[in-house]
């Protein structure tokens, strides 16, 4: 869909390049055209001239397209929200009312949907698709732009609605490779709606009409289509596709693609390569996640440099103006240092106040590891020793250490926990640190987006959730493997444990462990489901809404 935000880009350039009446306008021209050659070169460089030239023209519609052609180097950077303030930025230089806007505005809805299905926003990406539809005159686009409502519908689970809008896109005179894209949409949309559906025929169809139009992105799309289908009917088959989609996303130079397939490979292939898929996908996410984040602070920079030139020229074009000037701009910056001044002091407090608050959290939490380690464990290992003396096996004592026991257990679950914004590298940790040499941890899904909209107590209670579940795995299970996968699916976090160990003879007992884990779930509105009708080992599943 960036690709044919370029060409509308590209058409509105050509018609709206218009002759400039002196020296300075002549300038803004050099920018918006520097900024257009550096566009699929030197992405920093080509958002900087793209800015400059919105903080000096007075073109609406430029400027607008300057602002829409920021939203998409945002984008593709991994910056939606960036992208979605730089498209609503652009908006408010378009006019409803003007027929030449039209397909800019259609553009600019359609790239806010997309942002927002990248957010998994499904709803609200609906809305701007909705938006959009009213400005489109070239039937391509607008097919484009149904498909793209069709997926929301989709993602949303009404698959009727979906099914509805393929249909009748279709039956539309739309150019091959559209024509393929929309048909493998369907299939898959049929089948995500009735899994005993035979999709199959129709995804190759597909296919290969992607492959003799040389259209590389669909071709991965169709690979991960057909992967995805013959996970559990023919997974061999299903191996070789996710390994073609590896391969094309690997020349297409897409990180987020390459992440997906080599999920398909962790899941499809034997155990002696998964391991190595594992940390391909470890190393791949982690410079994915480093990228976007310094791209992020990169296109923060270039704006405050832009706007602090463009005040530095103001002052310099107004000093001939005579001591008035000065006196104002002297009161400005009196103004501007007793602000400043004025904000520091208030971070600086905050940052005090923030500071002594950790330091009662660590206190705290020392305190309770204490209990734990020291009181907890001690009184469990006297436990332990009168356990295995018949003598004593019967005394009313031994009972009364135990509640002492649970009791100062109990009180080490409670200690307060500081707000993290690194929440996935905590449960790395967490989950690692039960990885030994007889033991492979393995994770999946574990990135920074899927925990942002989780809230503190949830991530408080998963963390003791999957503490107990891994501390039960090591003293009982066996295991020499274990897998954990995250997922968001909608407004909910699917978290599934699996393990090769001997998994719970006789179902589920509820000990104080267990009992704990419903109890904890419960708080957060969640469900844990222990599946133990496996031939080997323990699956267990949890689910909770995100807030």
């Amino acid at each position: 869909m960036k690709n044919y935000l370029i060409i509308i880009l590209s058409i509105f350039i050509s018609t709206c390049n218009k002759e400039r009446k002196n020296e300075h306008s002549n300038r803004q021209d050099v920018y918006f055209l520097k900024a257009e050659s550096l566009y699929n070169k030197n992405s920093d460089s080509a958002f900087y001239y793209f800015y400059r030239f919105t903080t000096l023209n007075r073109d609406s519609l430029l400027t607008g397209q300057a602002f829409s052609y920021m939203a998409l180097i945002q984008s593709n950077a991994g910056d939606n929200y960036g992208a979605q303030e730089s498209l609503i930025h652009s908006l408010k230089y378009l006019n409803k009312n003007i027929k030449d806007h039209w397909l800019s505005i259609a553009t600019n809805y359609n790239e806010l949907g997309l942002t927002s299905m990248n957010l998994k926003d499904y709803k609200t990406a609906l809305g701007y698709f909705n938006n959009a539809l009213p400005f489109y005159t070239n039937l391509n686009y607008l097919c484009s732009a149904l498909n793209n409502k069709a997926w929301a519908y989709r993602e949303l689970g009404q698959y009727n609605k979906a099914i509805k809008i393929y249909k009748y896109i279709l039956n539309q005179k739309v150019d091959t490779t559209e024509y393929a894209r929309f048909l493998s949409n369907f299939e898959k949309t049929k089948w995500l709606q009735n899994s005993n559906y035979n999709a199959g025929p129709q995804f190759l169809k597909a296919l290969q009409i992607r492959s003799i139009e040389n259209d590389h992105w669909g071709q991965n799309a169709s690979y991960a289509h057909l992967a995805d289908f013959y996970e559990k009917k023919m997974p061999d088959s299903a191996l070789i596709y996710a390994q073609k989609m590896y391969l094309t996303a690997t020349k297409l130079n897409s990180p987020d693609d390459q992440l997906e397939a080599l999920q398909k490979l962790i899941k499809l292939s034997p155990a002696k390569e998964t391991k190595y898929f594992f940390s391909v996908y470890e190393k791949l996410n982690d410079s994915l996640q480093t990228a976007r984040s310094a791209a992020k602070n990169q296109f923060a920079l270039i704006r405050y440099e832009t706007e602090k030139s463009k005040a530095d020229n103001l002052v310099l074009q107004k000093d001939n103006d005579g001591k008035r000037y000065q006196i104002i701009i002297l009161a400005f910056g009196i103004v501007l240092i007793s602000v400043t001044g004025t904000v520091l002091y208030k971070k600086r407090k905050q940052r005090i106040e923030l500071q002594a608050q950790n330091t009662i959290r660590e206190n705290k939490l020392k305190t309770s590891q204490k209990v734990h380690d020291v009181v907890a464990n001690g009184l469990y290992k006297i436990m332990s020793k009168l356990d295995n003396q018949e003598t004593l096996k019967n005394n009313p004592v031994i009972n009364e250490i135990e509640e002492l026991y649970e009791q100062s257990r109990d009180l080490s679950y409670e200690k307060p926990r500081p707000k993290n914004p690194h929440f996935h590298e905590k449960i790395f940790d967490l989950l690692k640190s039960f990885a030994s040499e007889n033991t492979r941890v393995i994770l999946v899904g574990n990135s920074i987006q899927l925990w942002e909209q989780v809230s503190e107590q949830a991530k408080e209670e998963i963390q003791h959730i999957l503490q107990e579940l891994m501390v039960n795995m090591s003293k009982h299970s066996q295991a020499s493997d274990v897998v954990i996968r995250f997922e968001q699916a909608q407004q909910k976090i699917n978290i599934s444990y699996t393990d090769n160990g001997i998994g719970i003879r006789g179902g589920v007992q509820p000990n104080n462990g267990l009992t704990n884990t419903g109890t904890r779930i419960e708080a957060i509105g969640g469900t844990i489901t222990f599946d133990t009708k496996v031939e080997k080992g323990l699956k267990i599943q949890i689910s909770f809404p995100v807030s």
